[in-house]
């Protein structure tokens, strides 16, 4: 059936309780009409049942008679409508439709970037599908295989890492961009053909490092995942360098990673991480987390030890959600412009989509916020 056509009300024989579309009886619109915004419910309509019966056989339901389900699914494939089995609804196959893959997606740091994603896309017309990617799982393969099911648009990668081929990169049909990806695009700006947006994210742990210096802090305790992970890596090289820039060296041992079997953002893998450490009676007077969420389950093993905020440990965490200012301390943080990152990553992949813009590379600047959570290093004579 060709794109532009409509269902026509179908004659079903009811045969008992069920109506039961008859084979065949779809008929075509005439040239020049449109197709309406079908529903489940035309759906049921067409085929003389009820919306609870279309819904059993999407889903293979066992309750539902084999002829009926079988009727039902030939008038979805004939009217070019496959079941969209997040809404649970049905959509047509050339739907407006964008992909936002996420790893990491129980840091409500990504939490804030969906929902205003969210709502650009929808003031744009566009569907939203949101895909969580395993800490193990390549984002691009992960794509590559929801390219095959779906009829996207366009793709949005939230957090990840960088290093994929430009070879894997170009089996994707579709435009798409690397959001908050962890990678140093400071020196390849304009050397890539693909969006991205980020911030430095090696210059901003950085900034923190000095900071926790400059109160006198030495023994420094960073937890992080493992450098091989893009933001894990990064942030580490910005804490060391801050080091070397001063002149002190690194305490290997206070460089802590999460663990492995966990979210690696969570406040679980903090506190866990974090009590490991102070159980190991390494001497430590700040514990860095390369996110915030990290850094109130470290709060939390900090507080359990018997030490206090910020007065024996101080503590700092990375992305600026809103609930560490809320947090009792609350959290000294390096704060990403959350709200605009996330509209300027669905902008730049509209205007790609439409042809308005070619591809962007683009450094936003991030702020040291100064709270409750971090102090000068007392010194006792």
């Amino acid at each position: 059936m060709r794109r532009g056509t409509k269902v026509r009300a179908m004659r079903g024989r009811k045969t008992g309780p069920v109506g039961q579309c008859k084979a065949g009886s779809v008929k075509s619109f005439k040239m020049g009409e449109t197709m309406a915004e079908i529903t489940i419910k035309d759906i049921a309509k067409q085929c003389g049942v009820g919306v609870s019966t279309v819904s059993r056989a999407i889903n293979n339901h066992p309750d539902i008679n084999p002829e009926t389900q079988r009727m039902i699914m030939q008038v979805i494939e004939q009217t070019g409508f496959i079941p969209n089995n997040s809404a649970r609804n049905l959509k047509r196959t050339d739907a407006k439709c964008i992909a936002v893959l996420v790893k990491g997606i129980a840091n409500p740091f990504f939490s804030s970037m969906i929902r205003i994603i969210e709502e650009e896309t929808q003031r744009s017309r566009y569907a939203l599908v949101i895909r969580h990617v395993e800490a193990r799982e390549d984002e691009v393969d992960v794509a590559l295989e929801l390219e095959k099911e779906k009829r996207l648009r366009g793709i949005v990668f939230l957090g990840g890492r960088f290093s994929h081929s430009e070879e894997k990169l170009n089996k994707l049909k579709v435009p798409f961009i690397f959001s908050t990806i962890g990678v140093d695009i400071s020196d390849r700006l304009g050397k890539i053909d693909f969006s991205c947006i980020a911030v430095d994210d090696k210059l901003e742990s950085r900034k923190m490092t000095e900071y926790l210096i400059d109160l006198g802090h030495r023994d420094i305790a960073f937890i992080t995942e493992r450098p091989e992970e893009s933001i894990g890596r990064r942030r580490i090289d910005g804490y060391r360098e801050a080091f070397a820039e001063r002149g002190l060296e690194v305490r290997e041992e206070l460089i802590c990673y999460v663990q492995e079997q966990l979210d690696h953002f969570s406040m679980e893998n903090g506190y866990i991480t974090a009590k490991k450490l102070l159980e190991s009676g390494k001497k430590v007077t700040a514990v860095y987390a390369a996110s915030d969420i990290l850094a109130i389950g470290v709060c939390r093993a900090v507080l359990e030890a018997g030490k206090r905020i910020p007065e024996d440990i101080s503590v700092a965490g990375y992305d600026g959600i809103e609930l560490g200012e809320y947090y009792n301390p609350k959290l000294t943080t390096i704060k990403q412009p959350i709200e605009q990152m996330a509209k300027s990553t669905i902008r730049m992949l509209l205007d790609v989509i439409a042809g308005r813009e070619e591809h962007q590379q683009i450094i936003l600047p991030a702020e040291l916020v100064e709270r409750e959570s971090t102090a000068r290093m007392c010194v006792l004579f």
